[in-house]
C-alpha cells in the first residue's frame, strides 16, 4: 500500500470529505459491514508516474457520509 502526497482535499468519486487514502497496484477484498471506523470506501482508478494502473481507496468515516448513502 501506498499513501499518494498530492492526494485532493475531497473524494474525486463521490465530492465528500474522507478520512484517508491509500493506494493499491493489486488485489482488492472490501467488507464495510462489521466497520466501526468506516462506512463507504471510494475507488478511483489512475496511472501512476510510469503508467503502472493503480486504484485510490478514499475512506470515509461514519460522520463523514450520512447514514442514506449520500
Amino acid at each position: 500500500m501506498d499513501v499518494p502526497s498530492d492526494a485532493p482535499a475531497t473524494c474525486p468519486t463521490c465530492g465528500a470529505e474522507y478520512d484517508s487514502v491509500s493506494v493499491h497496484d493489486a488485489g482488492l477484498l472490501v467488507n464495510l459491514l462489521d466497520n466501526e471506523r468506516y462506512r463507504r470506501v471510494c475507488f478511483e482508478p489512475v496511472a501512476g508516474d510510469d503508467g503502472t494502473p493503480l486504484v485510490e481507496f478514499y475512506h470515509h468515516t461514519h460522520e463523514q457520509v450520512a447514514a442514506d448513502g449520500e
